[in-house]
């Protein structure tokens, strides 16, 4: 809350406004079905959700971000573990992208049909050895490669990161390259000898770090990415941003910051709860007869 802000432009509070963007995140549901789950207007629904995403994108420069040169030496020690060889110890970041289902617009349908035959916009994402983000790009349609992609992002384009001296890592979709950026990929198939096959299985044990944390953004936000996002297609990239945003976030701040949103959550919805029911109380009290059994009596001539 107070990364985000507490300054709130309506009436319900911008701790409501967060429960509300969190809750539509965790449960993939319309936004008519949110607003009986919370008593509120439709509208305000909307403007919640639209402005807290917007307030929590926000943060994405503070909260993804490239290794500094000290964390780059924890980084490159890791993917040496991950693949048991010092000789990936220069290894920067695994890169990968993954396809988020989307509702197409009418027009141009086309372009957001994958090779997987379902309708998508592309996450491409470099992560540490930890499976924390740490470059992520969203926007292009299902139907461009992978590597088109990747010539066409701020990482390559103006060769942001790695730094001299070190590498990124990815798989066969990607071409291997030393200019802009270093990038090595898996030699490919039929392999000359052992030494290639060792390599490649070297590579794959310190890259499919990457897989791992989209299973874990795609685990967390299920309902967001086992279906077709039922929004704009415009929003959807903030969408999809937040969310990971949100998972950066959680793997910094643990369990801690988990279990004081649970509470916060069971406090404030009891509260509401607490509202609604004197509210149907007030209304049964105003709506009952009122039989006076001890006072006078009105008789009718």
């Amino acid at each position: 809350m107070d990364a985000i802000g507490r300054n709130g432009d309506h009436g319900w509070g911008p701790e409501i406004a967060c429960l509300v963007f969190f809750f539509w995140l965790a449960s993939g549901t319309s936004y008519q079905v949110v607003a009986r789950a919370f008593d509120m207007p439709r509208t305000s629904v909307h403007r919640a959700i639209h402005t807290t995403s917007g307030k929590v994108a926000s943060l994405f420069a503070q909260t993804i971000h490239h290794p500094s040169e000290e964390e780059l030496v924890v980084v490159g020690a890791g993917f040496a573990r991950l693949a048991g060889s010092a000789a990936f110890g220069r290894v920067a970041g695994s890169i990968d992208g993954c396809h988020i289902r989307v509702k197409p617009p009418a027009r141009d349908a086309d372009c957001y049909l994958n090779r997987k035959l379902f309708y998508s916009i592309q996450l491409q994402a470099v992560v540490d050895h930890t499976a924390k983000f740490i470059d992520v790009c969203v926007g292009y349609t299902g139907s461009v490669h992978d590597s088109r992609v990747l010539k066409n992002i701020p990482l390559y384009l103006e060769n942001k990161h790695p730094p001299p001296g070190y590498f990124l890592i990815g798989d066969g979709g990607y071409p291997c390259l030393s200019y802009p950026i270093t990038l090595m990929t898996p030699y490919r198939q039929p392999l000359r000898n052992q030494l290639q096959a060792a390599y490649n299985s070297r590579l794959t044990k310190a890259r499919v770090v990457v897989e791992r944390a989209f299973r874990i953004l795609k685990t967390r936000w299920r309902a967001i990415f086992l279906k077709a996002l039922e929004v704009d297609i415009l929003y959807v990239p903030e969408v999809i941003i937040c969310c990971t945003i949100l998972q950066t976030f959680v793997s910094a701040k643990g369990m801690c910051w988990t279990m004081r949103m649970v509470s916060m959550t069971t406090k404030i919805l009891g509260e509401r709860m607490h509202l609604q029911a004197l509210s149907r109380e007030q209304k049964r009290q105003v709506s009952w007869p009122v039989l006076c059994t001890t006072g006078p009596r009105l008789h009718l001539i």
